[in-house]
C-alpha cells in the first residue's frame, strides 16, 4: 500500500469542507513536473525506464490526498494525471502485427521531463548569481539566513517532501482517529499567527516542532495547512540538513 493510501482512509472530505481550511497551489508551489520528478528519485528508477503503473498509481494518492486536505490544484496536475493513465493503458496494450518497432510510450513523459530539468537547472544556476543591487535593500537578503550552516549540507525543499514529513508525523497519531476540523477549533489564520509568535521567539524550528502542541488529527493537519500558507506568503523559508535529514523552518 502506498503512503498516500495509509491515511486517506482516516480522513473524511465534509470534515475538512471549509474555506477556512483551504490552500492554494497555483502559481505558488512546484506543479506536476516536480511531482514526478519526486516519485521518480523516491522510486530510484531510471527516467528512461520509468515503471509507469507504479508512478501513475503513486501520483494520483496524491492528487487525491491534497484534495482531501483542501488544497487546491491547479488544472496541470489533472492533465497530467491525465497523460500518465493515457501512457499507462498504452502500455497495458498488446503489440500489434508490425508494430515491434514502435516508440516507447513513456517518451511521450520522458522528453518533457528531461526538458524540464535541463530548464530547472538552467534557472537555479542563474538564481544562485549575485542579484544587482542585492546590498541596497535595508532588509537582510534572504542569502544571509543560514550562514552558519555549510552550504553543501543544506538544500531547500519543496511540497512533496514536506507531504511526506507531514505524512510521518500522521502516522505517529493513533490509527483511526478521523479529522474533525469543527467550527470551534482553530483556524488556518489564528494558527499562523501562533506560529509567527513562535518562530519570532526562536532563530528556527525543525519541522516535528512546530507540531508538538498538536494533539489530535485535526490539529496538525491545520498546522500543516497554516505552515504552507506561511510558504506561500514568504513568511517562512524551509531548508533541510542533508547529513541528518531534518527539515528547519526559519522565519523571514
Amino acid at each position: 500500500m502506498s503512503l498516500m493510501q495509509d491515511n486517506l482512509t482516516d480522513a473524511d472530505p465534509d470534515d475538512v469542507d471549509d474555506d477556512r481550511y483551504r490552500v492554494k497551489l497555483q502559481d505558488v508551489f512546484e506543479g506536476p513536473m516536480d511531482l514526478l520528478v519526486h516519485l521518480i528519485k523516491k522510486a530510484e528508477v531510471d527516467i528512461y525506464d520509468i515503471p509507469i503503473s507504479q508512478i501513475t498509481a503513486q501520483y494520483l494518492d496524491y492528487l487525491e490526498w491534497m484534495k482531501q486536505m483542501n488544497i487546491d490544484l491547479a488544472g496541470d496536475f489533472v492533465l497530467m494525471a491525465s497523460t500518465l493513465t493515457h501512457i499507462k493503458s498504452r502500455m497495458l496494450l498488446p503489440p500489434q502485427v508490425g508494430e515491434e518497432d514502435e516508440e516507447d510510450p513513456r517518451l511521450e513523459i520522458t522528453r518533457p521531463l528531461l526538458e524540464y530539468l535541463r530548464i530547472k537547472s538552467a534557472a537555479e544556476q542563474l538564481a544562485e548569481r549575485n542579484l544587482l543591487g542585492e546590498k541596497t535593500f535595508t532588509r537582510k537578503p534572504d542569502t544571509d539566513i543560514l550562514e552558519r550552516v555549510e552550504e553543501n549540507e543544506v538544500i531547500h525543499i519543496g511540497l512533496f517532501e514536506l507531504i511526506d514529513a507531514f505524512q510521518r508525523i500522521l502516522d505517529k497519531v493513533t490509527p483511526g482517529h478521523r479529522v474533525d476540523l469543527t467550527r470551534d477549533r482553530v483556524s488556518v489564520q489564528e494558527r499562523i499567527a501562533q506560529l509567527t509568535e513562535m518562530l519570532e521567539t526562536k532563530e528556527s524550528m525543525t519541522f516535528d516542532e512546530l507540531f508538538a502542541d498538536d494533539h489530535q488529527r485535526s490539529d496538525i493537519i491545520v498546522t500543516f495547512l497554516a505552515i504552507l500558507e506561511m510558504a506561500k506568503l514568504s513568511l517562512i523559508r524551509i531548508a533541510q540538513h542533508v547529513p541528518t535529514g531534518i527539515i528547519r523552518i526559519f522565519y523571514q
